[in-house]
């Protein structure tokens, strides 16, 4: 089992258009909605390609009602907590190369009752042992600990922990001490304090959160790949996407295949080839569409255990 929570969730609009013009009228060319929301992508990449998953999370007005039939029709297990307001809805505008502009609401307050509602959830799906996945930012009201109240709790449950965040949610669940994170590059470097321009840098940067006790650190990296630093060393892989339709979930959906690996007991080198594999499948597809089976196949993805870590990123 892995269960994911996403305190802030939302849901996606994706927009097509030729080009965007700023300040003008621009005419769609397509539109869709899914399900959004880092935990709740995870899930939705998982529920499709067979790994047993649960998604926790708040829902609230007519997104909210809206939230629970798109994943009941992707067939996604989830169990909502209650609260007042609305879900966010976020708007992605994506360009026919695959730029993408991003625009994404605060959410519903949450009050500490509703944040317990939600921790006592993962509180019942952690004892059965597996992966507790904290994802994405906090919606206003929520306590900055939240995430690291969901490390310390699943921990003493018997279940490992994964962690995508930034900012203080980020830094705080870091110091409780998880199994893996995943930052992408720009909050590594918020997570760390300092500019990684290098592959080299960023590796280093990574070192330094092992030896603070946390067990794997995958760094998402876009176009460069993604490297991942445990006890066992470093690898790093890519995987060249000549036909981007959206970056958005790509992480999402990296973050759930190297989870797909793991929890079936594979080493971090074969997650990190079956994550990039997954999160470059999720930019061939439109909106935050996630990858199934078929999707994945014919993806080569190239790894390396000795990387050239004088390259600069970006």
């Amino acid at each position: 089992m892995i269960v994911t929570l996403t305190p802030n969730p939302s849901i996606d609009r994706t927009i097509g258009v030729p080009s965007l013009e700023h300040g003008e009228v621009n005419r769609a060319t397509s539109s869709r909605i899914d399900p959004g929301g880092k935990g709740v992508n995870v899930s939705r990449a998982l529920s499709r390609n067979g790994t047993e998953t649960v998604a926790v999370l708040p829902v609230g007005g007519p997104e909210g009602h809206l939230m629970q039939e798109l994943l009941d029709a992707a067939g996604v297990r989830h169990e909502g907590v209650d609260v007042p307001g609305t879900l966010r809805m976020n708007i992605a505008v994506v360009e026919p190369d695959g730029t993408t502009t991003k625009v994404n609401e605060p959410g519903p307050v949450l009050d500490d009752t509703h944040v317990e509602s939600l921790l006592a959830a993962i509180d019942r799906y952690a004892a059965g042992g597996g992966w507790v996945v904290g994802c994405g930012s906090l919606p206003p009201g929520a306590r900055p600990d939240l995430l690291a109240a969901v490390v310390e709790r699943a921990r003493a449950a018997g279940a490992k922990v994964a962690i995508d965040s930034s900012g203080a949610p980020m830094h705080a669940a870091v110091a409780a001490g998880p199994d893996l994170i995943k930052p992408n590059h720009e909050e590594l470097e918020e997570l760390v304090g300092r500019s990684l321009p290098t592959l080299g840098e960023v590796v280093e940067a990574a070192k330094d959160l092992v030896a603070q006790g946390i067990s794997t650190v995958v760094v998402s990296l876009g176009g460069d790949g993604a490297v991942l630093v445990d006890a066992e060393g470093v690898a790093h892989a890519g995987a060249t996407i000549s036909d981007p339709l959206s970056t958005v979930g790509a992480g999402d959906c990296l973050l759930a295949g190297l989870l797909h690996v793991l929890a079936a007991g594979g080493s971090g080198r074969e997650a990190l080839v079956s994550g990039v594999r997954w999160g470059a499948a999720a930019v061939r597809l439109p909106g935050s569409e996630v990858p199934g089976p078929t999707d994945l196949d014919g993806i080569p993805v190239e790894v390396s255990d000795q990387p050239d870590l004088s390259r600069v990123l970006g």
